[in-house]
Parts: structure tokens; sequence; C-alpha cells
């Protein structure tokens, strides 16, 4: 079994993914959506944390050499944590938008602004917290090498944002590897897949209850 398939898996197991397209979840921006994702339940589970960090850890292991590892606040900050402390490299976090008490501080953490650095999400949906991350850090002068996340939902607008800011991006799993597994599981049917499917290309249109 490949990694985005084991790694979907597990996520179905611990339900950090919820499918439900008869009942769809609603997204802040309104979006009608048959999935939930919610990558901090693996923090409660210390086998499948342990995978998913192994996993992202040999995803860096292969990116060009960096020397920082950067969490996206909120739900990126301790994965970006446990991968920094498993390569022993310095951590800082990138908030989504600047403290307004103290030093008001978008960054939290040492950083010279000559590094090259590793980004770390949780997630991918259009790439925006992402994106914003990577530009905060390359205001400060440092190279951002990359931006890894565990899961994205496999969205054309966030493939178009990344090559558009010239910023590789990979991820442990995806929208599609997590249908596969689910149809394996009997989590959904296999008649469901179709409508699942078109969701990811038009999520905007898909519902229409």
């Amino acid at each position: 079994m490949s990694v985005a398939s084991e790694v979907a898996k597990r996520l179905l197991q611990i339900k950090a993914i919820k499918l439900n397209p008869q009942n769809p979840f609603t997204w802040a921006s309104g979006i009608k959506s048959p999935i939930y994702c919610d990558n901090r339940i693996i923090l409660s589970h210390p086998n499948i944390r342990d995978y998913v960090i192994y996993c992202l850890e040999k995803k860096a292991t292969s990116m060009p050499e960096f020397d920082v590892v950067a969490g996206v606040a909120t739900a990126g900050i301790a994965f970006g944590a446990l991968v920094a402390d498993r390569l022993k490299k310095p951590m800082v976090y990138v908030r989504s938008k600047a403290k307004e008490h103290g030093r008001q501080n978008m960054i939290e953490g040492h950083l010279d602004g000559t590094e090259r650095v590793l980004v770390i999400e949780d997630l991918i949906s259009t790439g925006g917290s992402s994106l914003k991350a990577v530009e905060a850090l390359k205001e400060t002068g440092c190279e951002v090498v990359g931006v890894h996340a565990i899961f994205s939902y496999g969205f054309e607008k966030a493939t178009t944002a990344f090559a558009a800011a010239d910023c590789p991006f990979d991820t442990l799993t995806n929208y599609q590897e997590l249908l596969n597994e689910a149809v394996k599981s009997e989590y959904i049917q296999e008649e469901q897949i179709a409508s699942l499917s078109k969701w990811s290309k038009a999520p905007a249109d898909w519902y229409t209850g």
C-alpha cells in the first residue's frame, strides 16, 4: 500500500476526516462540502501521530537542504514542531496576522533572514493560508524551499496559486486517495464517487439541495 493510501486509511480510522455527502458541512466561505477534515485529531492518537510525523520527516529529507522548519498557525504548529524535533532543526511558526500587542510579531521564533525554510501545514484547500505564510517568510529575506502538508483537497485553485508563487508543495495524501480508501472500507458507496469527485472540481457549484 502506498503512503498516500495508508495515511488516508488511518485518517478515516480515527475519524479525522468525515464524509457526509447527504448532509454536507458548511465552510466559513458558505461553500457546502461533503468532507470535513480535522487533522488535529491525529495528535490524540500516538501511533497514527508517529506514523504521520515519520512520513513528513521522510518527505522533508527528500527536499533541497533547508535550515528551519516553519509551522503555519494554528494547526500546522504542532506538526511543524514534531517534524523539527525529529530532524533536530530550529522551528518557528507563522501567524495569520501580526499580533495586536507586545512585539506585534507575525513570525514567532528566531530568524536571521538568511535561512532556507520548509513550511509545514496541516492541510491545503485553496493554498491561501500557506502562501500567506510563505510571503511573510520571504519578506524577512528567507528562502522557502517548499510547503508540505498532510492532506490536500486537490483544488485546481491551489495548484495555480502555488505555481504563481513559484513555491513547490506536496502532501502525504489527498482527496482522491481518501475516496478510494473510503470505498474499500465501505465508509461510502461506490456510486457516490461521481458526485464526490465533482465537488473537488467545482465546490461552489456542487450543492443543489
